[in-house]
């Protein structure tokens, strides 16, 4: 019988994160790489990139980075490309990248939703896609980690005017469902993570406006999630200690969505 231990090891394993500079991206890239991953992270902003790659160069990571904008098809498209050159194939695909923007579901910009819809759902299926037909089907393995979010799960709360934000993560919901059915003949294993409120920039202007007392008023834990609490789950879904599960969505919420 192997050792648990053993099985969450990810040595000699390859990881494509977009979204990887910073927030939950970065937290999953720690996991990743400190479990022996080699890494590739993405964002638009290559400042960024350099920033993250010093960190977790830091931490003994082999990692490297491609600056893309994944709201925009022919970046996902070189993106693809360029990660399966400086990794030689990808095994582990982590969604990550995503926008989101708050405006009355009746005064909401029509560009606005086009920009969070392409971001959010529209780049996860052409960069899975890409990855899937070039690396992952030919090599009858892969492990899709997408994130979704618990805005995807349930209604807005009070109001918050992320209309869009919302519909983009139920989508990405089924999205993972909907592939983890067709990959699974080929040995990939398609999840998602569901987030609960995690500090961030992009939940900044969400924290400042409720609190952070208001928040936590309907979590069980009564906290937020902070920059540790992402990594289990991630790991279970990239590694071998996971290899039976698939199509799942792993609310990561302090109980939020329990009660």
């Amino acid at each position: 019988m192997a050792s648990i231990m053993k099985a969450f090891d990810l040595k000699g394993k390859t990881a494509l994160v977009t979204g990887g500079s910073r927030g939950l991206g970065l937290q999953i890239a720690e996991v990743l790489g400190e479990q022996g991953a080699r890494l590739v992270i993405s964002s638009r902003k290559a400042a960024d990139l350099e920033e993250a790659k010093k960190h977790l160069s830091g931490l003994g990571i082999e990692v490297d980075y491609i600056a893309a904008d994944n709201s925009k098809d022919e970046d996902v498209a070189r993106l693809a490309d360029e990660a399966l050159k400086k990794l030689g194939r990808i095994d582990i695909l982590v969604n990550n990248a995503g926008a989101t923007w708050g405006a009355p579901a009746e005064d909401h910009p029509i560009d606005a939703w086009d920009k969070v819809m392409n971001l959010n759902i529209r780049s996860i299926f052409l960069l899975s896609q890409r990855v899937g037909k070039l690396s992952m089907i030919p090599n009858k393995y892969g492990r899709v980690i997408n994130l979704a979010s618990i805005a995807g799960l349930r209604g807005n709360r009070g109001g918050l005017g992320t209309l869009a934000y919302n519909t983009s993560k139920a989508a990405v919901v089924n999205f993972t469902r909907g592939l983890a059915g067709e990959w699974g003949k080929y040995g990939i294993t398609v999840n998602a993570l569901a987030p609960g409120f995690f500090p961030s920039k992009m939940t900044y202007g969400t924290i400042k406006a409720l609190g952070e007392e208001k928040l936590i008023e309907g979590v069980p834990l009564r906290r937020l999630g902070d920059d540790e609490d992402l990594k289990g789950a991630a790991l279970l879904f990239a590694s071998n200690a996971g290899k039976h599960i698939t199509g799942q969505i792993l609310a990561v919420d302090g109980g939020t969505t329990a009660v």
